[in-house]
């Protein structure tokens, strides 16, 4: 992971919980820790890290994420084993 993926990280962690991370960030930060995304139906992101799958859904027509993506990726890297 680079600079730029531990600082999406932190971001996702942070308390109160942010509604302005750009969701390419967070797939590009999935992606660096070594998860299997793939395009799923509409805007259907499926997601494999280690043996814990979910399926998120891209925010549209904005960029950026609100707090309860940013609340299911916490959810899911938390279920993977992800730290800071």
């Amino acid at each position: 992971m680079n600079a730029k993926h531990r600082k999406t990280l932190a971001e996702i962690f942070e308390n109160p919980v942010r509604a302005d991370i750009a969701w390419k960030d967070v797939v590009a930060l999935l992606t660096a820790m070594g998860a299997h995304v793939r395009q799923g139906q509409g805007s259907r992101l499926r997601v494999t890290l280690g043996t814990v799958r979910m399926t998120f859904h891209e925010p549209h027509p904005e960029k950026t994420t609100d707090k309860g993506a940013v609340k299911t990726v916490r959810l899911f890297l938390e279920k993977a084993g992800a730290k800071l």
